[in-house]
């Protein structure tokens, strides 16, 4: 049998190990490899007896360890060994044998140092040696090295590598990309004096170079010079060259003897995949406010809706404004990467909202506006901004031309916004409601063409919403400013009383009209214990009786799509499950009655406003004319919101119905896994356009990854990310030192003015609270603290006495229905729901946003 195995043989290559396998493939394609050759895994077990071979297949590891220290190489085998070394040694020249198991030098497990390889090895020790190779791949280390990995514990043995031996006058290890920063473009070659045996060992330091891409020496720690500027730019071209013969950046062991460079080994580095090239494109992602309208994990098709819609409504927004349709050309990837999904859990990219930001005037103001809108907790960082701020004089130049037609289109779309606004209301009861379609009996083409029209008519056309919001974040912005400059610092929080109290917002119109229904019942015990607790089916047929029928239907038809996570369009809406609503109708009927909160801040926040500014008339003209459009703006930014619910809430009917269709043709194994797909994927199967028509085998695969995300912590709400966004960032951002949080005081920031003590209910999940499964009667002055709100939790308002927010911001829902309902509340106080517990008593300051426990 041969069980010598040569560089150009065509034997498998599994029979000579990783090791091997890896240099004759580099010297049969140029590489210079020591010459040598290899001894085939198979002559392993010709060296056994038939006893020995049960022994080993017992997989008992005292079995074993006597059978190697009884094992002696077959005549045959040893024979082959000694004319192969004879004919590359003719002259007794040293050999070094080396192991080479299976699994070494893996793109997984690299198995580095821990099988044995000598050195300097005669012929006539050649045989003995490689027994001492097999012994080692059974060593104890090599064994708590394979459980550490989960690898099975008993393998092949590894086959032995045999090669002239390198005197080398320097030789070491050198890397095609940094393993310690993950530096893809950075190169590292480590040296030492003669052989690199010390080095790989670890008992010696070395000479270190970093090479740049361009092969620049941008770093060297070293000693003494072993290298010349012209061989370290050779070991990095080497190392370069076998990355790109394998595809993956590669980690080798080198030697030069007289002056000829020789590729001793070369392995993948297996340590690179969990960390971020830092040299990566960076981007800052930041779930402040987005996570109101997208708490928790969004499934597929919501995101990919949302994705969009974000894309083209900026998209168009800048074309409003007066940005020149080849600038927002150049943008096009800014606007496609408005959010982005973590972990399944969106995210706004920061970066490119800074961007969009930038084509418009007055980038340095309207920053701190729109950060303060968001909710944006740190600022973006200077240099960043400067980056984002850079250009030449010629681009200036023309920027300035570019700027004043959009400043042009700023005043124009002010004056014109009101008219937008009708005309977008028009249009959007042309859409949804002047013929409102029976979906249940229309075909799915039906169903795909009529999605495409609203998104034709109104997603594509939402200029109205974008305008008032970006004109609401200026004139509140403002409005700010002035307050803390001409009013005093210490009446910063005045411009909160100022704005609240307008009426004419749709938002509180839920809760007004919940009052009216608990009142309707309060006296009928009975209805009211059955609000509570009964079924929903017990309830809907007692309501039959009641003339509380007509209220509660004339709520569905307009609020119907207003619930919890109303923006998901996998969550149910109160169409689907009124028992919610229900619920909260109940415990409101258990208080007694509630006299109706009606905000007086106001009026004595004007007055305040008018003493101040009694003696500077241009002050005051103008404070009153930014604090009137701020209202406006406001009140605006808040209704158009509920439009955006209805809009939403027809899309989900539309791709409900189209679950129904693919499910009723066993495309799907529900209609709810219409959720699992994108808009693209369902539109475009219809349409003849998608690449994948398996849609039970991809929302399966997506089911399964998805559903580890409701496992899996979620990533911070802010933190930075380099180069390939979902592979090596850990989506953590760094720790810092914060104030400690057995504190008695926290500060937020106070969104509706007023002072309130009382004990606190922490509602995690508010679901829960208002189906029934967690009813707790809310006393008096009771405080309601969450991690974040969306518009849903208007059913909780009505028993809250204030409200405290861990998430959010001063134009957030909650701070703008609060303002209106005359409840004191404060947003973005950190940790919040960690640091209160179900009981505690506070004081809040809505006006200061400052919240104290009191003992």
């Amino acid at each position: 049998m041969n069980y010598i195995i040569y560089p150009k043989s065509t034997q498998a290559d599994y029979l000579i190990g990783g090791k091997a396998k890896t240099l004759f493939d580099l010297q049969r394609n140029g590489f210079l490899i020591p010459q040598g050759f290899a001894l085939s895994i198979s002559a392993w077990s010709d060296c056994f007896t038939p006893e020995q071979h049960c022994c080993w297949k017992a997989q008992d590891e005292v079995l074993i360890e006597q059978l190697l220290f009884s094992i002696q190489l077959h005549p045959t085998v040893q024979e082959e060994i000694q004319q192969a070394v004879k004919v590359l040694c003719p002259n007794g020249e040293l050999v070094a044998v080396r192991s080479s198991a299976i699994d070494e030098d893996g793109v997984q497990y690299s198995f580095a140092g821990q099988l044995d390889s000598f050195l300097n090895v005669t012929p006539e020790d050649v045989p003995a040696k490689v027994v001492e190779v097999w012994r080692s791949g059974f060593s104890h280390r090599v064994l708590a090295y394979r459980r550490q990995h989960g690898l099975p514990l008993i393998a092949s043995p590894p086959a032995v590598l045999i090669q002239h031996m390198i005197n080398p006058s320097v030789s070491g290890v050198a890397f095609s990309a940094d393993p310690v920063t993950g530096r893809r473009s950075v190169a590292v070659v480590n040296a030492v004096s003669g052989n690199a045996v010390s080095l790989v060992s670890g008992e010696c330091n070395a000479d270190t170079y970093y090479i740049d891409i361009k092969g620049n020496i941008i770093q060297h720690q070293a000693t003494e010079q072993l290298l010349e500027d012209k061989q370290i730019a050779e070991i990095t071209a080497l190392v370069r060259q076998v990355s790109k013969h394998f595809t993956r950046p590669q980690d080798i062991e080198w030697a030069i003897e007289d002056k000829q460079l020789y590729l001793l080994q070369s392995r993948s580095i297996t340590t690179l995949a969990p960390i971020p090239d830092p040299d990566g494109l960076l981007n800052l992602w930041d779930n402040s406010n987005i996570a109101e309208s997208y708490n928790g994990v969004t499934t597929p098709l919501t995101f990919s809706f949302a994705r969009k819609a974000y894309e083209e409504v900026y998209r168009q927004f800048c074309y409003f404004m007066g940005v020149p349709q080849t600038i927002i050309s150049l943008h096009h990837d800014t606007f496609a990467r408005m959010i982005g999904l973590i972990r399944g859990r969106v995210y706004y990219n920061l970066l490119s909202w800074y961007k969009v930001l930038a084509l418009l005037p007055g980038f340095k103001l309207n920053r701190g506006f729109m950060e303060q809108m968001m909710g944006v907790r740190e600022s973006l960082p200077e240099n960043i901004v400067s980056e984002l701020q850079a250009a030449t004089w010629q681009d200036k130049l023309q920027d300035s031309w570019h700027l004043l037609k959009t400043f042009a289109g700023l005043v124009t779309n002010y004056l014109l916004l009101p008219k937008r606004i009708q005309k977008f209301y028009s249009r959007l009861e042309n859409a949804l409601y002047l013929s409102e379609p029976n979906l249940a009996d229309w075909r799915a083409d039906e169903l795909a063409a009529y999605y495409r029209k609203i998104e034709g008519q109104l997603l594509s056309r939402w200029d109205a919403p974008l305008i008032n919001d970006f004109f609401a974040m200026i004139f509140y912005g403002v409005l700010r400013r002035l307050t803390e400059k001409w009013c005093g610092e210490h009446l910063a929080s005045l411009q909160n009383d100022l704005i609240s109290g307008e009426g004419k917002i749709i938002s509180t119109e839920p809760a007004e009209r919940m009052q009216k229904m608990a009142s309707l019942v309060r006296e009928n015990v009975f209805f009211v214990k059955l609000l509570c607790e009964g079924s929903l089916d017990e309830i809907l047929q007692e309501i039959k009786q009641l003339p509380f029928q007509g209220q509660y239907q004339e709520y569905l038809e307009k609020f119907g799509d207003r619930c919890l996570e109303e923006l998901k369009l996998e969550s149910p809406t109160l169409h689907d499950q009124p028992l919610p609503l229900l619920r909260a109708i109940g415990q409101l009927a258990k208080l007694e009655q509630v006299e109706q909160k009606t905000p007086n801040n106001r009026q004595q926040a004007e007055e305040r406003k008018d003493e101040i500014l009694k003696n500077y008339p241009l002050r005051k003209l103008i404070f009153n004319w930014v604090l009137k459009n701020a209202r406006i703006r406001v009140r605006e930014r808040e209704n158009l919101r509920f439009e955006r619910t209805r809009v939403f809430g027809r899309a989900r009917q539309v791709f409900l119905e189209l679950g129904r269709r693919f499910y009723a043709l066993d495309l799907l194994a529900s209609p709810q896994d219409i959720f699992y797909l994108e808009v693209n994927e369902i539109l475009g199967f219809i349409e003849g356009t998608t690449t994948c028509t398996d849609l039970k085998g991809l929302v399966g695969v997506r089911q399964a990854e998805f559903a580890k995300y409701r496992e899996m912590a979620p990533p911070d709400s802010r933190f930075e990310t380099r180069g390939i966004i979902y592979q090596g960032n850990s989506f953590v951002q760094p720790a810092k030192i914060t104030q400690s949080e057995l504190t008695s005081q926290k500060q937020g920031i106070g969104c509706s003015g007023g002072i309130v003590r009382g004990c606190v209910r922490v509602i995690k999940d508010p679901k829960q609270v208002l189906s029934g499964e967690n009813q707790t009667l809310f006393p008096k002055d009771t405080i309601l603290v969450a991690e974040r709100t969306d518009p849903g939790w208007i059913l909780l308002f009505p028993f809250a006495a204030g409200l405290l927010v861990e998430c959010g911001s001063l134009l957030s829902h909650a701070a703008i229905v609060s303002r209106e309902l005359g409840i004191p509340a404060i947003t973005s106080v950190p940790n919040v729901t960690q640091w209160l517990k179900d009981g505690d008593k506070v004081e809040m300051n809505g006006s200061t946003g400052i919240i104290t426990k009191i003992a």
